[in-house]
């Protein structure tokens, strides 16, 4: 029965072809996070920048500083999301059901935490490689060697079928919505991890190119960032999808072969 009523009220929001001012509203305050979060960023990470496999610094600064890079990344990107479930949410209040004020917020923390994990893990891993063997990120011992290849192995993925199926659900926010609909604050964070899950699946490969590449590049951030909005937000998805592996193939060999032309995007 709740499933039902959830889809009568997906049916009746997709019809509606009116632009909402809260829905705008929301849009706006997420691309004004974005932006305040891409100056706060490139004011933290100035002068930080040292090519390829900058270290991350301490895990304090990194998580502080991966937090604030996910909201200017991430944010114009997850907007469609957001925006599903807020309305959602809103149509579930005037119908008289419980939908308690402030779950959207809750929601996108789910969608931070999940990110957050991602990117403790990865910093885990970085730190444990550095330290287990000395100087394999270091340039002139094959660290761009080594920055090539997991440059290439994110352009790999993009053509697998674990790639497709992700990007699938990121692209469809009211078929995911309606399908995994929970109720409160505690559903609205799982639902925001879930989310922030599939997300992950669909571009962890993106974001180990960047600490490939140089994770206090604001430049490359940046570039990273517009590859992952294109693919979620663009109607071609297959075109943009192998765009962005042509792309990372292209860097790939320049990383490898023309360290300092492609050295000129960091910031």
């Amino acid at each position: 029965m709740e499933r039902r009523k959830l889809f009568t009220i997906g049916q009746s929001v997709a019809k509606a072809s009116r632009v909402d001012p809260r829905e705008a509203g929301l849009v706006a305050a997420l691309l004004l996070l974005a932006a305040a979060s891409w100056i706060f960023t490139s004011t933290q990470l100035a002068g930080m920048d040292m090519g390829s496999w900058t270290s991350p610094g301490p895990l304090g600064f990194f998580t502080l500083t991966w937090v604030v890079m996910l909201a200017a990344m991430m944010f114009p990107s997850v907007a469609p999301m957001v925006v599903a479930y807020h309305r959602i949410q809103r149509h579930r209040r005037q119908a008289g059901r419980y939908a308690p004020a402030g779950s959207t917020a809750v929601f996108v923390v789910g969608y931070l935490a999940a990110w957050t994990a991602f990117g403790l893990m990865a910093y885990g891993l970085y730190m444990s490689v550095a330290g287990l063997a000395p100087g394999i990120f270091a340039v002139d011992q094959g660290g761009r060697y080594f920055a090539a290849g997991v440059i290439l192995m994110a352009a790999v993925y993009q053509l697998t079928p674990a790639k497709k199926v992700s990007l699938m659900k990121c692209r469809t926010p009211m078929d995911f919505i309606l399908h995994r609909m929970r109720r409160g604050y505690s559903g609205a964070l799982r639902m925001g991890v879930e989310h922030g899950a599939w997300c992950v699946a669909c571009c962890w490969a993106l974001m180990t190119a960047l600490f490939a590449l140089g994770v206090m590049s604001v430049g490359w951030m940046a570039l990273i960032g517009a590859f992952i909005a294109g693919e979620k937000m663009l109607p071609w998805r297959r075109l943009a999808n192998r765009a962005v592996a042509v792309a990372l193939a292209v860097i790939a060999l320049g990383v490898a072969f023309a360290p300092v032309a492609t050295s000129g995007m960091g910031m």
